[in-house]
C-alpha cells in the first residue's frame, strides 16, 4: 500500500476544511494553539513511519491519554476495575454530571470525564511516583524521552475545571474516589496535558495494534485479549458523544482529545496519528476525522 501517496490525496481533499470548527477556546491555554495546524502520521507494525504535515509538532493530547490511564489501571486491578467504571458508550456529554448521578457515581466508561478522574485516583493508589511513573509508561511506550507534562495547560485547565471538580466530589460521594480530591483532579489535568507529535503519538498507539508483540512496558502487562478489549472500548466508546459516526465513518479503534488528536489503530497492521485543532460540536477535530474517514475508505483497511 502506498501510504504516502493516499496522504498526499488525504490532505488535498480535507483542505477546504481547514476553517471549519474552532479550538477548545474554552480552556484558556488551547486557545492560544495555532488552529491552522494539521498533521498525520502512520507508524506500520514493520517499523516504517510515513508522515505529512505538522507530524512533529508537540501538542496537548488531553483525553487520548486515557487510554493510557485504561491500560496502567487494567493491567494492575485485572477484571476487578469494571467494579469501578462501566464499558458502555455514554449517549451523553463527556463531562455530563447528570448521568453520573443517574448511574449513582459508577461512570458508564473510562474515557469520559469521571471515568478518567476515577482511574486518576487508582493509579495514584498504585504508583510509588504517580507523576513520574505516568510519564515513564508513555514515553516508554513511544521509544522517546523528550516527552513532557505542559504544566500550563494544566495550571488553565485546573483553574476553569468547575464542572470536573463538581463531578469528583460526587464521585466521593458515591464512595467511588479513595484519595484527596483536589490531588486526584491535579493528577488528572497533568495526564491531560501531556505533549506529543503525531510522530510520538503513532508510535505510543502500535502497541494496542501490534498483537505479534508482548505488551510489557516496566510494571505494565497486558495480555493480548485485555489488548483486545481496550481496542474494543475504544471502538464503541473512544469518541464522546460521536462514538457512532465515528464507527460508521472510520471503522478503526481510537480515541480523540479536544486538543484535536486523534490515535487509531488498525490491528495488526498500524497505528496512525491525526491533529488538527478545530473541533465539531462533538469535541473531535474536524479535519482528523475527515482524514482517518478518507485513510480508511482509499485502502479498504478498516475492522469491518
Amino acid at each position: 500500500m502506498d501510504y504516502k501517496k493516499i496522504l498526499e490525496e488525504i490532505a488535498i481533499e480535507i483542505e477546504p476544511l481547514r476553517n471549519v470548527g474552532r479550538q477548545a477556546d474554552y480552556i484558556p491555554a488551547l486557545a492560544k494553539v495555532n488552529p491552522d495546524r494539521f498533521g498525520i502520521c502512520i507508524t506500520t507494525v514493520s517499523g516504517e513511519t510515513i508522515g505529512l504535515g505538522d507530524i512533529d509538532e508537540p501538542f496537548s493530547i488531553q483525553s487520548v491519554t486515557k487510554v493510557f490511564s485504561l491500560s496502567m489501571s487494567l493491567s494492575f486491578l485485572g477484571e476487578n476495575l469494571w467494579r469501578r467504571v462501566g464499558k458502555e458508550p455514554s449517549g451523553a456529554a463527556f463531562n455530563s454530571l447528570i448521568q453520573l448521578e443517574l448511574d449513582r457515581g459508577i461512570p458508564r466508561n473510562p474515557f469520559i470525564n469521571a471515568g478518567a478522574i476515577v482511574l486518576a485516583d487508582i493509579l495514584m493508589s498504585r504508583l510509588e511516583n504517580p507523576e513520574e511513573d505516568y510519564l515513564s509508561f508513555i514515553r516508554q511506550l513511544a521509544g522517546d524521552d523528550s516527552i513532557v507534562y505542559d504544566r500550563e495547560v494544566a495550571r488553565s485547565e485546573r483553574e476553569k475545571g468547575y464542572i470536573n471538580a463538581a463531578i469528583a466530589n460526587m464521585l466521593k460521594y458515591y464512595g467511588n474516589l479513595d484519595n484527596d480530591i483536589e490531588a486526584v483532579l491535579r493528577f488528572y489535568f497533568l495526564q491531560c496535558s501531556v505533549e506529543m507529535s503525531c510522530r510520538q503519538l503513532s508510535r505510543a498507539f502500535l502497541p494496542f495494534a501490534d498483537r505479534a508483540s508482548e505488551f510489557s512496558f516496566g510494571n505494565v502487562r497486558l495480555s493480548s485479549s485485555q489488548v483486545k478489549r481496550i481496542n474494543a472500548i475504544m471502538q464503541t466508546c473512544g469518541f464522546y458523544n460521536d462514538a457512532g459516526e465515528y464507527s460508521y465513518l472510520v471503522g478503526l479503534p481510537g480515541k480523540s482529545g479536544v486538543g484535536g488528536g486523534i490515535g487509531a489503530v488498525y490491528p495488526q497492521c498500524y497505528a496512525v496519528a491525526a491533529w488538527s485543532p478545530r473541533l465539531n460540536d462533538k469535541g473531535n477535530s474536524v479535519m482528523g476525522m475527515k482524514a482517518l474517514e478518507l485513510l480508511t475508505t482509499y485502502t479498504n483497511e478498516s475492522i469491518f
